[in-house]
């Protein structure tokens, strides 16, 4: 922990920090509490690099922690000589407060290091920036967002040559680097107009967005049911005041989709997000302004996608037809059965066909692949972590990955893209809901038909916030009951096996057999039930929470939710027994 009061002062008094800064600072001189949140331990840099509230302080995103962070990132590609600098780094932004600001300051530090820069001239999403990275042969990408955080978050995203998310050793190093440098008086820096005209920074814009339509609309599986039901299916799209408005739409007008609605409320890019609580397209009441225009103009489908476009929620008419928000689970599980159903039908199967998930979403994709004659791959959250096989299976050329997902509405249509892409899932969401129109269905009477093929299968997630020094603590603990203490039965089911990914070791608890897994460290549980129930627990690595993941088959939807019933009460008595 840092010498908090010491570095406020410091802070408060350097020639370095603008007044703006130093006023902001000033305001909060008699709080001793809000100066030990903001100094008491620097912004933290993982894999993902980093995201905190917005402010002045050490915990808190700011132009000193971008260039601080920045510096350690040039001295990194300075370390690995001329070509590299040469090979430079691609950056982008979203539509949150600060996000251009933080994206043009990053831009000036590297290109005062020269280091080439490539820099959108506009906002751009996630999936952009990582195609870009590639289109560029660029050695890294930076992309200044918080994702669905709150308004009052931002943060900076460090990608890898590959396009995906830094690895962990590459993000390591990094971090070495950027621990050796002060805030003040060690970083380099320039002016955007003085990085340009040194040829060190180069703008970048629809030569860019043109390449990647083309790769995107490349992975359409069957685009002719689109044609087949244009003039009469319709789609409402809200962006969410995110960076999603221009190339969702685009795309979906490039695929032929005729009658796409926007929620005009929505449309512009606003990083205050007025008009929603949260702008988590995960959650149903993010969708209600795109829902109720839908239920005005008989729509087909509602799509929504978070401020940096790399996740995608759905709304769609149930039986009743009423709007319903699909989960990612239930999303994911749609898409691979439509993907592979259609691919088989063609002939255009791989054989070496890989579909891949995480670790803790729903098992239907199991059994969706396993009809099918596909391999299933579980990876960690994170789409680094698809990356990583994705470039695995690149290199060893004996693996095709078709389609991945995490349960957190996350979804990724191909190669060209190695992180989540909304752009692209809205594509083949859009298509799929066509492809079952065309059978006469919605996509909830597909998912009723993929319950009746494969089993019930029903998911919940239980996210529990702990902010602040003391919410960090919280989650420790409860991450040590939960690993020390396993059940020996819930509601009455037996355990039968629980897994410990930091330790590596799964247990069958009925025959008392332990193995190792072949996965790296990490601070995840899982917990399988005799009737094949289960429950997963673990930290979240970007926001200040503790997820629980809770599965059931079962013979039907009530009885499935009365068993997630079950678990949900079982995690909320372990949640409640530590203080």
């Amino acid at each position: 922990m840092l010498d908090y009061k010491s570095e406020y002062l410091r802070w408060l008094n350097s020639e370095y920090t603008d007044e703006s800064t130093k006023n902001e600072l000033q305001s909060i001189a008699n709080n001793e509490t809000e100066i030990k949140e903001r100094f008491y331990r620097h912004l933290e840099f993982g894999t993902a690099g980093i995201r905190g509230i917005l402010g002045a302080g050490t915990n808190r995103m700011n132009i000193y922690i971008v260039r601080r962070v920045t510096q350690g990132l040039a001295n990194f590609i300075c370390a690995q000589g001329e070509q590299a600098k040469q090979r430079g780094v691609a950056i982008s932004y979203d539509s949150r407060i600060k996000s251009d600001v933080f994206a043009n300051e990053a831009a000036c530090v590297l290109a005062a290091n020269g280091i080439k820069c490539y820099l959108s001239n506009r906002l751009r999403p996630v999936p952009m920036l990582s195609f870009a990275i590639r289109y560029f042969n660029a050695l890294n990408g930076i992309i200044i967002t918080a994702s669905h955080n709150p308004p009052e978050h931002n943060g900076y995203k460090v990608y890898g040559e590959d396009g995906g998310q830094l690895n962990p050793a590459d993000a390591d190093k990094v971090l070495e680097e950027i621990e050796k440098i002060d805030f003040f008086g060690e970083i380099k820096t320039c002016s955007v107009e003085e990085g340009i005209s040194k040829g060190l920074i180069v703008m970048f814009g629809e030569n860019l967005d043109n390449a990647y339509y083309e790769k995107t609309l490349a992975e359409r599986i069957n685009p002719e049911a689109v044609r087949i039901v244009a003039d009469d299916f319709k789609l409402v799209y809200t962006p969410i005041h995110g960076s999603g408005n221009i190339p969702v739409r685009k795309i979906l007008d490039m695929s032929g989709f005729k009658n796409v609605l926007v929620v005009k409320e929505q449309e512009e890019p606003n990083g205050n997000f007025p008009t929603v609580k949260s702008p988590n397209p995960e959650y149903k009441e993010t969708l209600e302004m795109a829902i109720d225009l839908a239920k005005s103009e008989n729509i087909d489908l509602v799509i929504g996608t978070d401020p940096d476009s790399d996740r995608m929620g759905i709304a769609v008419r149930d039986s009743d037809r009423e709007y319903q928000a699909l989960s990612g689970n239930m999303v994911g599980a749609l898409l691979i059965e439509y993907i592979l159903a259609n691919l088989s039908a063609s002939g255009e199967l791989p054989k070496n066909a890989v579909i891949m998930k995480s670790i803790v979403s729903t098992k239907m994709v199991d059994a969706i692949c396993s009809h099918y004659g596909v391999e299933t791959v579980d990876v960690y959250t994170g789409f680094k972590f698809f990356a990583e096989k994705i470039k695995e299976y690149e290199k060893l050329g004996d693996k095709k990955y078709l389609f991945g997902f995490e349960e957190s509405y996350g979804y990724l249509l191909g190669t060209h893209v190695r992180d989540k892409d909304a752009i692209s899932a809205s594509m083949i969401t859009a298509e799929m809901a066509a492809w079952y129109k065309l059978r006469g269905m919605t996509l909830y009477d597909g998912l009723l038909e993929i319950y009746k093929k494969y089993g019930t299968y029903r998911e919940r997630l239980i996210q529990i916030s702990l902010e602040g020094i003391e919410g960090s603590k919280r989650i420790q603990r409860i991450m040590a009951q939960m690993r020390n203490n396993p059940p020996e039965t819930v509601a009455g089911i037996a355990l039968e096996k629980y897994t410990d990914h930091l330790t590596g070791v799964r247990k069958n608890v009925i025959t008392d057999r332990q193995t190792r897994i072949d996965m790296i460290p990490s601070d995840v549980l899982v917990y399988e039930l005799e009737n094949g129930s289960w429950f997963a627990a673990r930290p979240s690595g970007t926001e200040p929470k503790i997820k629980f993941y809770l599965g059931t088959k079962s013979s039907s939807i009530n009885a499935g939710e009365a068993a997630l019933d079950d678990l949900e009460a079982y995690i909320r008595s372990v949640i409640d027994s530590v203080e």
